[in-house]
């Protein structure tokens, strides 16, 4: 997609061509990320992590609107208490990274790198929960995590990466099930109202949920490529660790009892699935409500008299409403300036030369389709608040659309092999529960259960895998 049928960004491998190449050069040329001298792990640079601060401030400021207190918590745990809960630890064993050493002399104790932090959470909630009164705790951190991954991709599978993870203990079982299920619900209205990215919202199955979690919920998003992406996840972990970890708290009624825990997290992931998901062959294509700069303004001719200084007085009336915007004032031509902020995925681009200035109007082109509008430069806030709300929902209607294109049904195991073999997307089948079915459908067609929506109907009884009765409706599919 281009301007007059032309691709501006040529240096960007065509999508329909190799979606992994596309998807790095965009990584790459719109300045993202680079490389660095330890495998796995990436330097995200400004214009992407300018990308993540409007990611955790819009975040942060409705975890805190739910009672959430942010805290900070040490980045290496203790062997010994990395092992406290058996399936925790050996759901993260393959990919912990290990301290042996301090300065020249060998440690005690070995020292986790920690890949997730509940055990550090709980050692803590150990020492400070004793009694009825002080529960709820919910805790935040915005930290970073390393697991050692075999095969990595920027944003998508990191060694190190950034993210934030919750961690609450409640009195009753009830209130960390409302707890697990708000905050999902929280990412889910957050991936769907500000990155424009629909979502799937429901289970995990027992053997895609987090190692120790009683529960596990998801929000899964279907890319481009027809692949999903596991977008953000809350867990239920009831009170196993609190029993592991000793945590117990005098009730009202005179009682000593296990407090019920739960864990929720986002990471830079969701960057690689906004490239994903609005990304074309001319770079990305940024969501308003995380785009570091809503509005570029290319002056044209911008050495005539007057250009410069009506391109800076609009800036300034953006962004006293609100709006991040940017005046390009460089000596690049205009068409280089359009091409660096189409790679960079600008929502709008404002122009202005000498006869817009003498008809006091502007040019306001919208990113996604390239629709220009002729806007008086009174009206220029209506203007781009308007269109910022115009390419939010196209992105939507868009990437809604590509989920429906790629959802298919399948009632018999070879059905569902066919599909996996020959399309890509979301697959949905009954499932009868059996951990054999779902190791076999990964065998058999390489997918893997995504999720089990909350409040889908049953589109048959019948186990898709073995033919048994089935109560379970779940979307499998290939995932990154």
């Amino acid at each position: 997609m281009a301007e007059n049928g032309k691709k501006l960004v040529e240096q960007i491998t065509s999508m329909d061509e190799d979606f992994a190449k596309w998807y790095t050069d965009i990584v790459k040329k719109a300045d993202l990320i680079d490389y660095s001298s330890v495998k796995g792990c990436m330097i995200i640079r400004p214009y992407g992590y300018a990308i993540w601060e409007n990611i955790q401030k819009i975040l942060d400021e409705r975890f805190k609107a739910t009672g959430v207190e942010n805290v900070y918590m040490p980045m290496f745990i203790p062997e010994s208490l990395l092992t406290k809960e058996k399936e925790h630890v050996e759901g993260f064993a393959p990919e912990v990274a290990w301290v042996t050493m301090g300065g020249s002399e060998r440690l005690t104790e070995r020292l986790c790198v920690r890949p997730t932090s509940e055990t550090l959470f709980c050692e803590h909630y150990a020492n400070i929960v004793k009694s009825y009164r002080d529960l709820p705790k919910v805790y935040n951190q915005w930290c970073s995590v390393v697991r050692w991954e075999k095969t990595t991709r920027p944003f998508l599978r990191s060694r190190e990466f950034l993210w934030q993870e919750g961690h609450t203990m409640h009195r009753t079982a009830e209130e960390a099930e409302e707890r697990t299920v708000q905050m999902l619900n929280l990412y889910g209205d957050f991936f769907e109202g500000d990155l424009a990215m629909p979502v799937l919202r429901g289970q995990k199955t027992d053997k895609e949920k987090f190692a120790g979690a009683r529960a596990t919920y998801t929000v899964e998003a279907l890319m481009h490529d027809g692949k999903a992406l596991q977008g953000g996840t809350s867990h239920n972990f009831g009170n196993g660790f609190a029993e592991a970890f000793g945590i117990r708290f005098l009730d009202s009624d005179n009682t000593l009892k296990y407090p019920h825990q739960t864990s929720w997290g986002v990471s830079t992931r969701i960057i690689g699935g906004i490239i994903m998901t609005h990304g074309d062959d001319s770079g990305l294509v940024l969501p308003p409500a995380v785009a570091p700069i809503q509005v570029v303004i290319i002056p044209i001719q911008q050495q005539k008299e007057g250009v410069l200084d009506e391109a800076y007085r609009i800036a300034d009336t953006l962004k006293a409403a609100g709006v991040r915007v940017k005046v390009d004032d460089s000596d690049q031509s205009p068409g280089w300036k359009f091409s660096e902020y189409e790679m960079k995925g600008v929502p709008l681009r404002l122009e202005l030369g000498p006869r817009d200035l003498a008809n006091r109007t502007c040019v306001v082109v919208r990113r996604d389709n390239r629709e220009k509008s002729f806007v008086a430069i009174d009206d220029v806030v209506e203007a781009v608040q308007s269109g910022m709300k115009a390419l939010r929902d196209a992105l939507y209607e868009k990437a809604l659309k590509n989920r429906e294109d790629r959802t298919y049904t399948a009632d018999t195991l070879e059905e569902l092999t066919e599909i996996a073999a020959n399309k890509s997307g979301y697959i949905r089948a009954m499932w009868c529960g059996d951990l054999a079915c779902e190791l076999k459908l990964k065998e058999t067609a390489d997918v893997t259960s995504r999720c089990m929506p909350f409040g889908a109907e049953a589109i048959g009884d019948r186990c898709v895998c073995c033919g048994r009765e089935a109560h379970k409706l779940v979307y499998w599919g290939k995932a990154y």
